[in-house]
């Protein structure tokens, strides 16, 4: 057997594995108090037996995640309650433990929603931001590049008394965010997407830590699933997901973390632009996001990662906080996850060509991090390659196997990341002479 059909064979009896993935249901349980009811999730149908992507949260904040089954004819509150409080007693708080930043009262914030032709997902997630309790804030959507008045009629007709609509003709998720940039008013500005159902305390939680520290740039959020009911969502959640943890942490350009050979150039450690705040005079002051990056642009991805290094380059501090919560509608086909799974690659080193172009003064100091880097991914990716299930309140719990066919995607993507991102500056710059003429 050639090599070629011996790899498309492997490919084909993963994507079987794959098809035979069941839904897992999503909920959550708060352990304040007495009772501990589960509730489904966003949009959910009430828990049943069987699988459940269970969300803990204590007097309100989340602080883990857990997967449980519940037996056929069970009561699924006794189950998931006993779940939850015994991993709870195993771990000491699900997620594990960090230093949340003291904070005061939120200062005014801009919310931006980039979207594109996708009222009816942009609908459901104005209607979330709404219902957010922070005193004071504004939202901005952005519609990239139309080619229909569809979401200029859902803005105007429904929300046009609480959200403010522009337009950027330009496609890019960057070209578009840099547009909500220029139109914000509020200290703080927050990004998120049109595929989420933002948590009623979660603009709160998310822009409260800038009013605790000075020197804060940044600030990004939990993601969790709202949703798996497809073999892609579910594989894509055992494997981790868009989260990073349960443990509040500040990164500090001024004392760097010790586990971070590459930092600050491991962004995607950092948090995603689902869910990110930045200082709006922080952001502006280093031209905010490139606009050759991004979905919509041959780059394909990387302008939040961007973003991140940018503000830490120029000395600023970023704070995750798994209190600001989104639940992100994942993509639902195998197709999907090959795109997602290029363009992830392709991303991540299209942003670190960016930052080099754009920074090149950061140059030496990504080559002197780069041999310990490498080695630090190389052991990571060893112990992924052997670890073949979660632990007790981890959020990725590994209990379908990664198929090679999406890592050789995104090591494809991560070569065509540089060459992507030359050829979206390229198109920028012809699109940008076309409008001058």
């Amino acid at each position: 057997m050639s090599r070629r059909a011996g790899r498309h064979s492997r490919t084909q009896e993963e994507i079987r594995r794959f098809l035979a993935i069941g839904a897992v249901q999503v909920a959550e349980l708060d352990l304040a108090g007495d009772e501990a009811v589960p509730r489904p999730g966003p949009g959910g149908p009430p828990v049943t037996h069987g699988e459940v992507f269970l969300l803990v949260r204590r007097a309100g904040r989340p602080v883990g995640t857990l997967l449980a089954r519940v037996p056929e004819g069970a009561d699924p509150r006794a189950v998931l309650s006993e779940a939850a409080r015994s991993a709870v007693g195993a771990v000491g708080a699900v997620g594990g433990s960090g230093e949340a930043l003291s904070c005061g009262a939120p200062p005014y914030s801009s919310v931006v929603v980039a979207t594109r032709e996708r009222a009816g997902q942009l609908a459901r997630a104005l209607d979330s931001l709404l219902a957010q309790d922070h005193p004071d804030f504004e939202i901005v959507v952005v519609d990239n590049a139309p080619v229909t008045d569809g979401t200029r009629e859902l803005v105007e007709r429904k929300y046009g008394e609480h959200v403010r609509y522009v337009c950027e003709p330009v496609p890019g998720l960057a070209i578009a965010h840099n547009k909500g940039l220029a139109a914000a008013r509020g200290e703080v500005i927050a990004f998120t997407d049109d595929d989420v159902i933002a948590d009623p305390r979660w603009l709160t939680e998310l822009t409260a830590p800038f009013a605790a520290d000075p020197r804060l740039g940044c600030a990004t959020g939990l993601i969790l699933p709202a949703r798996l009911r497809t073999p892609a969502q579910v594989l894509l959640e055992s494997h981790g997901g868009f989260a990073k943890g349960f443990a509040p942490t500040t990164y500090d350009p001024g004392d760097p973390p010790r586990d971070e050979p590459l930092f600050p150039f491991t962004a995607g450690r950092f948090g995603s632009g689902a869910n990110m705040a930045f200082r709006t005079d922080v952001l502006r002051g280093v031209g905010g996001f490139d606009p050759a990056t991004g979905a919509g642009t041959p780059a394909r991805g990387g302008d939040d990662l961007y973003g991140f290094v940018r503000v830490l380059a120029q000395g600023h501090r970023l704070h995750y906080t798994p209190y600001a919560l989104v639940w992100h509608h994942h993509r639902e086909t195998w197709a999907d996850l090959e795109t997602q799974a290029y363009g992830y690659g392709a991303g991540l080193t299209a942003y670190l060509t960016a930052v080099l172009v754009n920074r090149p003064a950061l140059l030496p100091a990504f080559l002197a991090r780069l041999p310990r880097g490498l080695s630090h991914a190389r052991a990571l990716t060893a112990v992924r390659e052997t670890d073949g299930g979660g632990t007790p309140g981890a959020h990725g719990t590994r209990t379908h196997p990664w198929p090679r066919r999406l890592s050789r995607l995104q090591r494809r993507g991560m070569l065509y990341g540089p060459v992507g991102y030359l050829r979206a500056r390229r198109a920028l710059r012809d699109a940008t002479g076309r409008r001058a003429g």
